[in-house]
């Protein structure tokens, strides 16, 4: 580790009350000593928080499906928002399918955990009650629509997307977006080496055939008042490196801090959420946070979110990070691959409604 930098990887002891927002123009700067102020940033948060809004400012054009930017404004988070806005259209147009057609793509007769989850069919919590959403879960497919069927080998995850015949477009759509935050997420993780005091390369080669999973969620309006407490997603941890997600302006999401409280994360126009997960946790040894979190949507309106779940390589072991083990904080994990830590989990989450079928 850089012996200049020796408490770098000290939480802490005051919990957090409000979520930081983190602006990433700096990301892309040539400057290194820029780039090592926004990683100081962020090394803050992940200590700490686990999460934090993020704002990012890209050159213009943005490269997002070949020559979607004509005449677009890059907005803070550097995705364009017409991108944005086609995304979350075709996600209503889906959820407004009728039940039957949305079954026909069962996320439960995928052997890869892709397509649509009905309500009350996802137990995030583990608790046996079901979470109050329905969903639909995609993963990497190329964006060429010459090479759209062709599968990559992702292991024990390896698998195609399934689209609804009913809507024509949307595959076009959603994939738009879904490979706009797959390139942002990209460019975090030098960042992310930074922050661990790392080469800026260091996960270069982990993420050649990044495990990105992306959902879009729909959380049906409830009264204000319900006799299950109207858990749209239990309390939870992701099970990837990071998350991205859009949310829209209904407030649902909310993050539990060290004292055990639950602080809002409030809709910000302009921002995307950042939030770690499993993985991080696992490779620095708890030191980065994977904090639990849920969605409670109480406000007696429909609400709309776009998680991007960005995982490695699947075939790439959860080893501990260089400078996160020592004698005092001996390694807690078994060593298992990504496709193995996330395969198991999703298993235990959708085991629920598995058990309805």
């Amino acid at each position: 580790m850089d012996g200049s930098r020796p408490n770098m990887l000290k939480p802490s002891k005051q919990s957090f009350k409000e979520i930081p927002v983190i602006g990433l123009a700096d990301a892309t700067s040539k400057d290194p000593a820029a780039r090592r102020a926004l990683a100081d940033q962020i090394r803050d948060a992940c200590l700490n928080v686990g999460f934090f809004y993020s704002q990012y400012r890209l050159p213009s054009p943005f490269p997002v499906c070949g020559g979607c930017l004509n005449g677009l404004t890059v907005k803070d988070h550097g995705i364009p928002e017409k991108v944005i806005e086609t995304a979350v259209g075709a996600a209503k147009q889906f959820f407004r399918l009728p039940v039957e057609s949305k079954m026909k793509l069962d996320l439960q007769k995928s052997a890869n955990f892709k397509g649509y989850t009905a309500l009350r069919t996802e137990d995030a919590s583990r608790e046996k009650k079901g979470d109050i959403h329905e969903g639909f879960d995609l993963g990497w497919e190329p964006e060429s629509p010459a090479n759209a069927n062709a599968l990559r080998d992702d292991g024990i995850m390896t698998g195609a997307n399934l689209w609804p015949d009913e809507l024509p477009v949307f595959r076009k759509d959603v994939l738009a977006y879904y490979h706009a935050v797959v390139r942002l997420g990209k460019s975090l993780f030098p960042l992310f080496a930074l922050t661990l005091n790392l080469p800026e390369d260091f996960f270069a080669d982990k993420i050649t055939k990044p495990a990105a999973v992306m959902r879009l969620l729909h959380y049906p309006p409830q009264p204000i008042e319900t006799t299950d407490g109207g858990i749209g997603i239990g309390a939870h941890t992701d099970y990837e490196c990071f998350t991205i997600l859009w949310q829209d302006e209904v407030q649902a999401l909310q993050v539990m801090n060290a004292d055990g409280k639950w602080i809002d994360a409030v809709p910000m126009p302009g921002t995307l959420v950042v939030n770690l997960g499993d993985q991080f946790a696992r490779w620095t040894n708890d030191l980065f946070k994977s904090t639990i979190h849920r969605a409670i949507n109480l406000t007696g309106n429909e609400r709309y979110s776009m998680p991007l779940f960005f995982g490695t390589n699947y075939d790439v072991k959860l080893e501990p990070i260089p400078g996160c083990v020592s004698a005092e904080n001996p390694f807690k994990y078994e060593v298992v691959t990504a496709g193995q830590y996330v395969q198991s989990q999703l298993a235990a989450t959708y085991a629920f409604g598995k058990a309805k079928l």
